[in-house]
């Protein structure tokens, strides 16, 4: 457990509860690289301490931060940063099923990581400026053996220093959980925009389609910590045998 001391709270900023606050400064803490992925947060009674709130104050702050996926309670354990790991990324990020229901993790071919210059579409779902550096990975996913999905991933570089292809090769989980732990980068939530659209020449070779077959495209911007995007993702799915299922739970 990191040994840190957080300053006292007196007062949220108008308009919101105090709470919004303490979970804002585990956040600042969390973004800063403070605490980082898999570290372990005192107990609710130091922390409340520290902070100078309730310990009732303070577990509705850390209940925020475990209901938004960015902690995680062990029972026995305590309180943790959570890490992006496969089962994270399936149930939460991959949305891709086959018809009879059944999920499952893809199998992962990188095709190549390169860098350049983003183009205008690119720099309006980053936030940043048309022709500033960023890292362009391709990836091809296969469910059980054949290829579905196929991803073109944006990234700004400035977010992502030394990422290099070899990296992104040799991780050795998903690259949500490479971004986390190789760059503190925690991707939290993602906004996605779905469309059909004819295939396009290529993505029906990676995929092994005819050109103009019908495919969803899924456009996705995920969002880090403090809500700047950090990735932009288009990907080609193959619903032949496929579909995108998406749980919506009641507001």
């Amino acid at each position: 457990m990191p040994d840190m001391n957080f300053a006292p709270i007196h007062a949220a900023p108008a308009g919101q509860p105090l709470y919004k606050a303490v979970a804002r400064a585990l956040l600042g803490a969390i973004e800063s690289g403070q605490l980082k992925a898999g570290d372990a947060l005192a107990n609710e009674g130091e922390l409340a301490r520290d902070f100078g709130v309730s310990v009732g104050t303070l577990r509705k702050a850390v209940d925020e931060l475990v209901a938004a996926q960015i902690l995680l309670r062990q029972q026995g354990r305590g309180t943790f940063v959570a890490t992006h790991t496969r089962d994270r990324f399936l149930f939460q990020f991959f949305q891709v099923q086959s018809l009879e229901g059944a999920k499952e993790f893809p199998q992962v071919e990188t095709l190549d990581c390169t860098r350049g210059k983003a183009d205008e579409a690119e720099a309006h779902k980053l936030g940043i400026r048309q022709g500033e550096a960023v890292l362009r990975i391709r990836n091809r996913l296969h469910l059980r053996g054949a290829a579905v999905v196929y991803d073109r991933i944006c990234l700004p570089a400035r977010l992502f220093k030394g990422l290099t292809e070899k990296r992104v090769l040799d991780r050795p989980s998903t690259l949500y959980h490479l971004y986390q732990v190789g760059f503190g980068v925690t991707v939290v939530r993602a906004q996605e925009r779905l469309r059909a659209v004819a295939c396009s020449r290529e993505a029906a070779r990676v995929l092994g389609l005819a050109a103009g077959a019908p495919v969803l495209q899924v456009h996705r911007v995920a969002l880090g910590l403090n809500g700047q995007p950090v990735e932009y993702r288009v990907s080609t799915v193959d619903t032949a045998h496929h579909e995108y299922v998406s749980d919506l739970s009641p507001a």
